[in-house]
């Protein structure tokens, strides 16, 4: 007889969330998603509610679980600018207590925990590609520090807990990633291109449009975030996970606008504070560790996303 694994996935009903609950079903897990629905929605996991092995857990983070399961996933947290500068100080609490109260709960269960961190840690990068042995160059007390040392923090829980009690962790760095079940309002550039466009709204640019990004499609993402799961015990982290194609930020609202056959014009606004110029993951070590490198290319992963947003019109 198969047993199922229990996995816990907290902000399960998020964008990334939903699709790693989707793969843990997929993969013939049990899956208990866990989410406060602050930036997660329903919508995202309406789809799974039938399956027999999903069970959503109405919850926050910063408030100790009590649950059994065999392994962590801790992606709680808001995710963009627009968000995580609404309720600054719960942003940091949810990466300092949420981490905390994942990293107990792991601890008590003597459970595997994968800490989703972020390239925001290396800040406004002055090394380029970002390799993980970067420690980065970041405001600590900036508009974006919230977000930005608050998961640097979470990095050393994670760490500490590893050293200090043997705990099983793994740590992620996820770069920019987009894909179906993106926040409609989440400030970023591809959903808000794409909501322009197909309103045919004028496309706003901040700064020049020159400076890159590089966008990983959700599908890719999700497959490294379950191989560096499934790696040994002494395969840590962290390890970056994203796209090293890079694209300026001019050529993806141009993209936008031709997928989408709108009649947008670009416009162009001043650049806001710690607004990084580049940003690019080196995943040299995620080749090596878990013969891992995304496969979607930009274009071909825009047409669904696309579709998916033109649900909210």
């Amino acid at each position: 007889m198969h047993l199922r694994k229990r996995v816990m996935v907290t902000g399960g009903a998020g964008f990334l969330g939903s699709h790693l609950c989707e793969r843990l079903l997929k993969d013939d897990n049990e899956v208990l998603c866990v989410d406060n629905f602050f930036t997660g929605s329903e919508r995202n996991i309406i789809h799974l509610l039938d399956q027999p092995y999903f069970e959503v857990m109405r919850h926050d983070i910063t408030f100790p679980m009590y649950v059994e399961v065999d392994e962590i996933y801790n992606l709680a947290c808001p995710a963009s600018p627009i968000h995580y500068q609404n309720d600054p100080v719960q942003t940091t609490k949810v990466n300092v207590h949420g981490s905390i109260n994942a990293l107990g709960l792991a601890k008590r269960l003597q459970a595997k925990v994968f800490q989703a961190s972020t390239s925001e840690v290396y800040g406004n990068p002055v090394i380029h590609p970002q390799p993980e042995n970067y420690q980065g160059n970041v405001n600590p007390i900036g508009m974006r520090a919230c977000y930005d040392e608050g998961k640097r923090c979470a990095e050393t829980l994670f760490f500490d807990y590893y050293r200090q009690h043997n705990l099983k962790i793994k740590v992620a760095r996820i770069f920019n990633t987009y894909g179906p079940r993106m926040h409609p309002n989440d400030g970023r550039v591809v959903s808000n291109f794409i909501l322009q466009a197909l309103r045919g709204e004028p496309i706003t640019i901040y700064g020049d449009g020159a400076q890159t990004r590089s966008f990983c499609y959700v599908d890719d993402l999700i497959e490294g975030v379950i191989r560096l799961m499934n790696t040994p015990d002494d395969v840590v982290g962290p390890v970056n996970l994203g796209n090293p194609d890079e694209f300026t930020i001019r050529e993806l609202a141009e993209l936008a606008i031709a997928l989408t056959g709108s009649t947008s014009e670009l416009i162009f606004e001043p650049l806001p504070q710690d607004d990084p110029q580049r940003r690019c993951p080196d995943i040299t070590l995620a080749k090596d560790l878990l013969g891992w490198e995304p496969n979607v290319p930009l274009k071909e992963g825009l047409l669904p996303t696309i579709e998916f947003f033109r649900t909210f019109l």
